[in-house]
């Protein structure tokens, strides 16, 4: 039976339709097989490490391993080949380190660490010194024996040995260096080999070429200076090389500051002669050029303030000597000005354009202000003070919400913050900008200082001897604080307790700086001081208590009001002393007001450098206060400190001192006192008049004031030569001062003063005087002196000779 195409056909598509419906288990077997997931590969493990050292091995194997993190036998971390490598380097001990690798059958790596050590250091010699011992030239180098040769570090180690040679005065020193390896060991010697020359000494510093500006002027800017006789002490008259470039750029500086803009002063023309192989002349060469003028001062973008207003500012006026300095402080001076009304920077600045007038060869200078808007205060942002109450920040500031916001203030305040002492400087006080229009935060950003000190030593002075004393203190105490232990709210808290072996000592003092918020310090202090050092008949024994209030009248002024309350035992009285002693044995007590008034602008309360101190203090003692003394007293002390040069801060002071002690009312009454004689009998003693007692009375010398006497060895006396004291003194000091090296001061002085017997009895015919030089050290923080005082003019007493004198703190 024949089928027809049209059939074949139609049973193709038949059996289409019945592949494609077919069961799912038919599809399966006749689809493609689905793809299984590769399985991951066995993670790479640490076969055998092997250390192989290339030359001679001056470090052991075990000491490679024990730098090492990689082991064998563990899952291999790339991380760990490049940390282990790193980590041989740093033992400084290998020049090169490489790292082969091995792979075997199952993932297996074999590593070989291949080390190229450094030589080591056998010896180190020293070739052609003569004048300085090998065994001091070995404190000035690094590279020890035995240790790995680093040629970088012996190259630095040779020019620390020319510039110690430079320091000594051996100017054309020459050192270099030679190294001498061994390959078979592995060690290495290094020689530096030394060319001393002479040791020279500074014959003269020469200029030429200084037309305009004397010599002597141009050396003070300098610190290379000619050799004198104290230049052993101050370390100068040798030439270094370092130094001696810094010279020259301070000469360049201190004649642009004097308008000479165009001066050159080369090295290539700068000559060293040797008039002597042990004397150096040095001649410096200048060519001055042109002193350049202020031109005309103009002002371009000023809207605010008129530009007459604004002329004023600038210290810098038109035919002044040009001076760079001045006017960038001129552009600070406007820019303050704009300040001080709330216009700040960056939306206010100040912008100095220089430009030189070729027709009157002057230079023009042009201010560009750019004006922004006034700002206002919006808030105050405090960070930082983990410890420090905010209210005590606060309370520091000028500027508060709502004030313009016065750049000067802002210094004002940040100044402010950092006298406080309870934070580390700096204290960054800024303006932050906010979403409202012309207004910023005024930000301060602190970090809390440590504000607590427990100390405790001992001392000696030449008045109290030996001492044993612990003291704590606490600048930012909080007496109601104890979870921060005591710490937070600016109290002033002091405990101290000494004891030696002429006088001891018991204070405790507290201070509230503001008082009930106000800008008013309350405080008090109890004491008990026991002296032995006052005179050889008695003993002196203070126990009391101060209470007092401090407040600013002015800027300039501040008052102290306060009340004492002391007991006074004039003790262990020596039989045969004078009765001026004896009538006073036993307790009195002196009930007393006291009021001062000081003036203080100097910029530091211990080495002082400019500035000055007066101080008026008033004491009623007695009256309408009570108390068995009756007496007041005058006091006036000043003092002036003048800069005399920056070079090794050298400073004059000039120290003033007056005072008048008298008594009044029942002290000037004559009284009858019972004293027992040298049998143990009662004796009555009188009419006498007490007048001022001795131990209130004024004198002087020892290490405050005249320093070339004994202690209260200054003024009147009884026939056997006891100091009495007097009721009138003056006394007068100059002092003239400079660092010798940091921390270390040398000072010359003449001290000058008289004690009178009598009340406002200036006459000084009886005065005392003496010169000397001192030494004034910085022990943790606080200044010892040792002085040295000649007397000049004396009495048939006190006329001792030299005088050594110990004294911690300032005399000021």
């Amino acid at each position: 039976m024949k089928t027809s195409p049209r059939n074949l056909l139609n049973r193709a598509l038949f059996a289409c339709l019945i592949l494609a419906a077919g069961t799912p288990v038919l599809h399966a077997q006749l689809g493609p097989a689905p793809a299984q997931p590769a399985a991951e590969p066995a993670p790479s493990r640490v076969g055998t490490i092997t250390i192989k050292f290339v030359g001679m091995a001056t470090v052991s194997e075990q000491i490679v391993r024990a730098n090492m993190v990689l082991r064998e036998d563990t899952e291999l971390d790339e991380a760990l080949i490049d940390r282990d490598i790193r980590s041989l380097y740093r033992t400084g001990v290998f020049e090169f380190i490489e790292v082969k690798r091995e792979e075997s059958a199952g993932n297996i790596v074999n590593f070989v660490f291949e080390l190229t050590p450094k030589f080591r250091v056998l010896d180190i010699q020293y070739d052609g010194n003569k004048a300085i011992k090998s065994r001091r030239l070995a404190k000035e180098i690094k590279t020890v024996a035995n240790g790995p040769l680093d040629e970088r570090q012996i190259k630095a180690d040779s020019q620390k040995i020319y510039e110690y040679y430079q320091k000594r005065g051996f100017n054309q020193a020459q050192v270099s260096y030679t190294i001498d390896r061994n390959r078979t060991t592995g060690f290495s010697t290094v020689t530096f080999k030394i060319r001393e020359g002479a040791r020279v000494k500074i014959g003269a510093v020469n200029f030429v070429g200084n037309d305009s500006i004397k010599a002597r002027r141009l050396r003070k800017e300098m610190e290379t200076k000619k050799w004198t006789m104290i230049s052993w002490l101050l370390g100068n008259g040798r030439l270094k090389d370092d130094e001696f470039d810094e010279d020259l750029i301070k000469l360049r500086d201190y004649y642009q500051e004097e308008g000479f803009l165009d001066v050159e002063i080369a090295e290539d023309k700068i000559t060293f002669d040797y008039p002597k192989p042990d004397k150096l002349v040095i001649t410096i060469r200048v060519n001055e050029g042109r002193q350049y003028r202020v031109g005309e001062i103009s002002f371009t973008g000023e809207k605010l303030f008129p530009e007459q207003m604004l002329g004023f500012i600038p210290r810098q006026r038109k035919g002044m000597v040009f001076k760079p300095s001045l006017l960038d402080k001129d552009s600070e001076s406007i820019e303050d000005f704009y300040g001080r009304a709330g216009y700040l920077p960056p939306d206010t600045r100040v912008r100095l354009v220089r430009k030189p007038n070729l027709e009157t060869g002057n230079i023009d200078v042009e201010y560009q202000i750019t004006e922004g808007e006034k700002i206002q205060v919006e808030s105050i942002k405090i960070e930082g003070n983990t410890k420090t109450k905010s209210i005590v920040i606060l309370r520091e500031l000028v500027l508060g919400p709502g004030d313009v916001f016065d750049s000067v203030r802002l210094k004002i305040s940040k100044l402010r913050l950092e006298n406080t002492r309870f934070f580390e400087d700096p204290v960054n006080v800024t303006d932050e900008s906010t979403n409202i229009p012309g207004r910023r935060t005024l930000k301060i950003s602190v970090q809390e200082a440590r504000t607590g000190n427990l100390t405790f030593g001992a001392g000696f002075s030449s008045l109290e001897k030996a001492v044993v004393f612990a003291e704590v203190t606490q600048s930012n105490f909080d007496i109601f604080n104890r979870r921060s232990f005591f710490q937070g709210d600016g109290q002033k808290f002091r405990l101290r307790f000494q004891i030696g072996s002429q006088s001891s000592e018991l204070i405790m003092a507290f201070e509230e700086p503001y008082f009930l918020e106000r800008q008013l310090a309350t405080g008090f202090q109890v004491y008990r001081t026991t002296s032995d050092y006052n005179s050889s008949y008695y003993e002196e024994i203070r126990t009391g208590g101060e209470v007092y209030a401090r407040k600013r009248l002015f800027n300039w002024l501040e008052s102290r009001l306060s009340y004492t309350y002391e007991v006074i035992d004039v003790a262990n009285v020596d039989p045969t002393a004078p009765i001026q002693f004896r009538l006073y044995e036993g307790k009195t007590n002196t009930s007393r007001l006291g009021l001062i008034l000081n003036q203080d602008t100097r910029d530091r309360i211990v080495s002082t450098t400019r500035g000055h101190y007066t101080a008026l203090n008033l004491d009623l003692a007695g009256g309408p206060m009570g108390g068995d003394n009756h007496y007041y007293r005058v006091e006036f002390r000043g003092s002036k400190f003048f800069p005399v040069a920056e070079f090794q801060e050298q400073v004059l002071a000039v120290i003033g001192r007056t005072g008048v002690v008298e008594s009044f009312g029942d002290s000037d009454k004559p009284q009858f006192r019972t004293i027992k004689d040298s049998t143990g009998q009662d004796v009555t003693f009188g009419p006498f008049v007490p007048g001022v007692p001795f131990y209130d009375r004024y004198f002087l010398g020892g290490p405050n004031d005249l320093r070339g006497f004994e202690f209260r060895d200054v003024g009147p006396k009884d026939a056997i030569g006891e100091p009495l004291g007097g009721k009138t003194y003056g006394f007068f000091s100059l002092e003239y001062s400079f660092d010798l090296v940091k921390p270390v001061r040398m000072a010359f002085f003449y001290d000058a003063g008289f004690i009178n017997t009598d009340a406002y009895d200036f006459s000084p015919v009886g005065y005392n005087d003496n010169f000397g030089v001192g030494i004034m050290l910085f022990v943790a923080g606080a200044p010892l002196r040792l002085d040295f005082g000649i007397p000049l003019t004396t009495d048939r007493f006190n006329n001792q000779g030299n005088q050594f004198n110990f004294s911690f703190g300032t005399r000021f």
